[in-house]
């Protein structure tokens, strides 16, 4: 397990300051699943043949709260030969609830309803994404705070995922003992989170080991929740890096 102290990765300048263009090069997909239509945004890689794929799930407020923020992820990870989905796994129901649900025990009710239908939702656009033609056959899932408890959820029912990131995530607790599989993970989180406790991030990584997956935690001391969404922290792009660094060793592996 690793803890983060504060210093600079060589290329976090430029990674930060790198302007958030990615949109217009987006290619805007729709999946099919049993609740309706699933928008997704695809960014590809420039390297041609077949390539591994990362779905990424975000957090409550969805991509719009800071699109720059996630769009980093997705420039690290087009970067390393891997094409980049962003999944709108919310339904127009989900995003009117929301809209009503003021109250955080409400919306916690909610979201503990909803985790088996969202996990469903995104394995039915992992299921397009791994038919397409230029498909290696070799995907990761990469959850940000809700959409980290949401990835987890469809890790832990799908075996087709081959690699999980979680950030400031974990997994929903109705589905933790019924888990019984994993694929390899990396959990960050940091130590100073008030909205979802360093305890859950921790009790994710304990229950991926205890069903024999590689998984490990890298905790970031005084950082709060959604900390590498800061444009001038050097930890952003210590996330950045550590993700698509996983994410480049899990899925490129024969």
């Amino acid at each position: 397990m690793q803890a983060i102290s504060r210093r600079s990765l060589l290329g976090g300048v430029a990674l930060l300051a790198a302007a958030s263009s990615l949109a217009t090069a987006a290619e805007t997909l729709t999946v099919d699943t049993g609740e309706g239509r699933v928008t997704v945004s695809r960014f590809a890689s420039e390297r041609s043949g077949k390539r591994p794929a990362v779905l990424v799930l975000h957090g409550s407020r969805g991509f719009e709260l800071r699109p720059q923020a996630y769009e980093r992820y997705a420039k690290a990870l087009t970067a390393d030969g891997i094409d980049a989905y962003f999944v709108r796994y919310y339904t127009p129901a989900d995003e009117q609830a929301f809209r009503t649900l003021t109250m955080r025990e409400t919306r916690e009710a909610y979201e503990t309803g909803r985790f088996d239908a969202w996990a469903a939702r995104v394995s039915s656009v992992l299921s397009a994404v791994l038919s397409g033609s230029d498909s290696s056959g070799r995907i990761g899932l990469l959850g940000f705070s809700l959409g980290g408890y949401v990835a987890a959820a469809a890790a832990a029912r799908d075996e087709r995922v081959s690699a999980l990131a979680v950030l400031y995530g974990g997994m929903p607790d109705k589905i933790a003992p019924q888990v019984k599989h994993l694929p390899p993970m990396i959990e960050l989180h940091g130590e100073a989170d008030r909205n979802v406790p360093l305890a859950s991030g921790e009790a994710l990584v304990r229950l991926g080991k205890s069903v024999g997956a590689a998984a490990e935690i890298v905790r970031y001391p005084g950082r709060a929740h959604g900390f590498d969404f800061a444009d001038n922290d050097p930890m952003t792009a210590d996330a950045v890096n550590r993700v698509a660094g996983f994410f480049q060793a899990r899925l490129s592996a024969a």
